[in-house]
């Protein structure tokens, strides 16, 4: 049986169903990669936005020129934000209740090379799933907060504290940029949630990370087809992979107290993409003369991470000087961004986690599974940076980042449930 918010949050969405699956399709549908420096973001905030102004709610698109006014060590100098908006909507309270952000981030990761069945802009409809590049990264979570600011505004309801509503660009690729310009323009809050996809778990803590390139150019491409011994960086590409092997093996076996202390893997190592030539037709074979792996490092909230990448650049350095094919022809060291992210963790007992995990059980009538995140996010922006609780809390469904991705109808209305029903309890109806 519902409580009385649970119930009231139920019977103020069920009218907007069918405008939010309309709203979810049309998002998937509409192209908002982001490569940097730059980013296509701003034709999917312009759908958000004409889905506000039918609401008869005024939304915000806002620059993010206060990034280049601010000195934050956080911003990214690389990306490009010309033309790149984000989206707020801002419910103001009557002044005697908590306030609270609902942040997504609209952009995506490109499609890649991997075969899709459909466009990975089809927003087809299958089964009670939406499949299409982001719908799980993560439109399907920035719909359910957009409906949740819809069904309040329908329903009259005035909150005590006031509710903000975002959706940010320039999250993948380690940016950062759009909920670091939310912060600096000055929307803040009492507490957060980012509604990721994370399979209707309340997840308290999210991972660090830092991906780099480890590039080494050797030999001379003039040198094939002649006499003489042709060098090539890919053999001893191989031991390099050995030296990455021995940092998974070693950072298996980290010792945490905290959230991830049950994970098996909690601070993960891993190739992401290696590089010589190309197995492709279109490329003569030929030995080459460049190789490169992409490796991505990834954190406990409760680390020093600039220690941690110390000790692996001496760890580099230590192998590079014993092995006489990278003495002569050095491994540069390439980051993909800079600074690296930071891990965040909210504590169990908090009440913003006690408020999400009993608005869960109360929606779901099961105990709610509390965990932590098996990724990098925006969160520790919100906290570490701006001192706001944050939790992150979503719908279901898989892919994300590879092809045939898709998210689960009925757990975006979930999500949209529980989000209702916490913002009620949170902020005071």
């Amino acid at each position: 049986m519902l409580s009385g918010t649970a119930l009231d949050a139920k019977k103020m969405l069920r009218p907007i169903r069918r405008e939010a699956l309309e709203l979810l399709r049309k998002l998937v549908q509409t192209d908002s990669v982001n490569i940097p420096p730059n980013g296509s973001e701003t034709p999917a905030q312009l759908v958000l936005k004409n889905f506000f102004r039918a609401q008869d709610i005024k939304a915000e698109l806002y620059s993010l020129d206060v990034l280049g006014t601010s000195n934050h060590g956080c911003i990214r100098t690389d990306r490009n934000y010309k033309g790149r908006k984000n989206l707020a909507v801002r419910f103001g309270g009557s002044g005697r209740g908590r306030s609270l952000l609902l942040n997504g981030h609209i952009d995506t990761v490109p499609p890649g090379n991997g075969k899709w069945s459909d466009s990975p802009w089809s927003g087809k409809l299958r089964q009670g799933r939406i499949y299409g590049l982001g719908s799980f990264d993560m439109k399907g979570g920035v719909v359910a907060e957009a409906i949740v600011m819809a069904a309040l505004h329908r329903a009259g309801v005035k909150l005590g504290g006031d509710l903000i509503f975002e959706s940010v660009v320039d999250e993948e690729w380690g940016g950062g940029g759009g909920t670091l310009a939310g912060r600096l323009k000055g929307d803040m809050a009492d507490a957060a949630v980012i509604s990721e996809g994370t399979q209707l778990q309340i997840l308290r803590a999210s991972r660090g990370g830092f991906v780099v390139d480890l590039e080494v150019e050797a030999g001379d491409a003039a040198a094939y087809f002649s006499s003489g011994a042709v060098v090539s960086p890919a053999i001893p590409l191989g031991r390099l992979l050995q030296w990455i092997g021995s940092w998974t093996e070693r950072r298996q076996h980290l010792k945490t107290s905290g959230a991830y202390a049950s994970v098996e893997d909690p601070a993960p190592v891993q190739v992401l993409a290696i590089e010589a030539n190309r197995l492709d037709p279109n490329v003569p074979l030929s030995v080459p003369t460049k190789a490169a792996v992409r490796v991505y490092f990834q954190f406990l909230p409760e680390e020093d991470v600039g220690a941690v990448l110390a000790s692996v650049r001496q760890s580099l350095d230590n192998f590079q000087a014993a092995d006489p094919f990278f003495q002569s022809h050095p491994i540069r060291w390439v980051p993909l961004y800079d600074p690296p992210l930071l891990g965040h963790e909210l504590a169990e007992s908090h009440p913003w986690t006690q408020c999400m995990a009993s608005c869960l059980q109360t929606v779901r009538n099961q105990p709610p599974v509390i965990s932590a995140a098996p990724y990098p996010c925006d969160a520790f922006l919100l906290q570490k940076e701006f001192g706001i609780p944050t939790l992150l809390f979503g719908p279901s469904g898989a892919g994300a980042h590879n092809p045939d991705e898709y998210v689960d109808v009925p757990s975006v209305m979930i999500t949209a449930e529980v989000l209702l029903t916490a913002a009620l309890q949170w902020c005071g109806a």
